[in-house]
């Protein structure tokens, strides 16, 4: 995923289906300079990690 639509989802207030390793994610923040997201599933809002944009995949 690039870094403008990561931020685009980021900052929406609608739900956008988006997966890291085929486990629906929610991103919380995009690093520009690092090219990385702050993102947790869905379902384990407590399973915060940071990832590489390009591991993301909008479906």
């Amino acid at each position: 995923m690039n870094k403008q639509r990561a931020q685009e989802i980021a900052a929406s207030p609608v739900m956008a289906n988006v997966t890291y390793e085929g486990v629906p994610i929610y991103i919380q923040h995009v690093d520009e300079e690092r090219e990385s997201a702050r993102i947790y599933p869905l379902d384990q809002p407590e399973q915060e990690q940071e990832v590489p944009l390009n591991s993301l995949v909008e479906g």
